[in-house]
């Protein structure tokens, strides 16, 4: 006998696959990546991330407006200073590119969610994410030398009005440097949302030419993590983050690392997870789409779909003004 279960009358009609939807993407999931830089009147298309460009002040304060336009439920700022050195000076100056970014962005929307980077990477010459000392014979990131500059930015960032920081550097420590900074300076209310399993990933390229921060020598293998590592050990990362504070945690990059997502999800209910749609994810899309080879906003929906079904409840992605527009529509 036929089976009198048809899966399919879940499917025929439309309104039916509407109503039992239980993945929906929502504008106020969404946050904007957005890349600042000294000047007046510069909108610089990146040119390995199409659509997406390198603003100057004046024209980050209308970019700012279209987001919570668009009901966005955040903008994350990511600094491009004139002058990089070894350390990152411009990262903890009160009048460096982050800070006067962040007030330019508060005092245009006040209500919108701003969100800064905490890292070192965009603001060093050498494209490291903090200064440098020779371990074991190898050049290495001075772990506990960054954490100090760490806090430091976090506090000159929550001075300017940032709502929330998010430190991506994956120094060991950095969260509970950055609390115990934000706390002393009377910043008890600013949450944390911790970078806790970042990989050392190939999809991060394009971001590299977006923050001028590609490396002079070596890679970020010392201390971002490794692809191949045991799932177990992205759990232990997120684990140590939660005990020194953080508030929210970030898996990145999201696609290849579905998995995580899920096992973070599943092993911290109730904590708000995060997943960065990155770069190389947008840069493949949207050269394949410039081919004709797919429908980029098919499979844009399909792909932050799948994040979010993972366990992803924000989703940092480069397409959020487009997806905002396409689920308004």
């Amino acid at each position: 006998m036929f089976p009198t279960s048809r899966l399919r009358r879940l499917r025929y009609n439309p309104a039916v696959r509407q109503l039992i939807r239980t993945t929906r993407l929502s504008p106020g999931n969404l946050v904007m990546p957005i890349f600042v830089r000294p000047g007046k009147g510069l909108r610089q298309e990146i040119a390995s991330m199409p659509g997406i460009y390198r603003l100057s002040l004046d024209a980050l304060v209308e970019e700012i407006h279209e987001v919570k336009q668009l009901g966005i439920g955040g903008a994350i700022l990511f600094g491009i200073p004139a002058e990089k050195d070894a350390v990152g000076s411009d990262s903890t100056s009160p009048q460096g590119i982050i800070a006067e970014a962040i007030r330019a962005a508060k005092q245009a929307e006040p209500e919108l969610l701003v969100i800064s980077d905490v890292c070192l990477c965009e603001y060093t010459d050498h494209g490291h994410c903090g200064p440098l000392k020779v371990i074991g014979g190898r050049t290495e990131v001075d772990n506990d030398a960054t954490l100090r500059i760490l806090a430091r930015q976090a506090v000159v960032q929550a001075e300017a009005g940032v709502d929330l920081v998010a430190p991506s550097g994956m120094m060991d420590g950095m969260v509970g440097a950055i609390r115990s900074g934000l706390d002393a300076a009377g910043f008890e209310h600013i949450p944390i949302m911790s970078y806790a399993a970042k990989y050392a990933s190939a999809f991060y390229g394009p971001f590299r030419d977006a923050a001028e921060s590609a490396f002079n020598s070596g890679d970020r293998h010392g201390y971002q993590m490794d692809a191949a590592a045991s799932p177990g050990q992205a759990l232990r990362e997120i684990e140590l983050d939660l005990a020194e504070g953080a508030d929210m945690i970030m898996v990145k990059p999201a696609l290849a690392y579905l998995d995580i997502i899920r096992m973070a999800a599943d092993r911290f209910p109730g904590v708000p997870l995060a997943a960065y749609n990155v770069s190389g994810e947008y840069s493949m899309v949207k050269a394949a789409a410039a081919k004709g080879w797919i429908d980029e906003r098919a499979i844009v929906l399909e792909t932050l779909m799948a994040i979010h079904r993972a366990g992803a409840g924000i989703i940092l992605t480069y397409w959020a003004k487009d997806v905002a527009r396409w689920l308004q529509a």
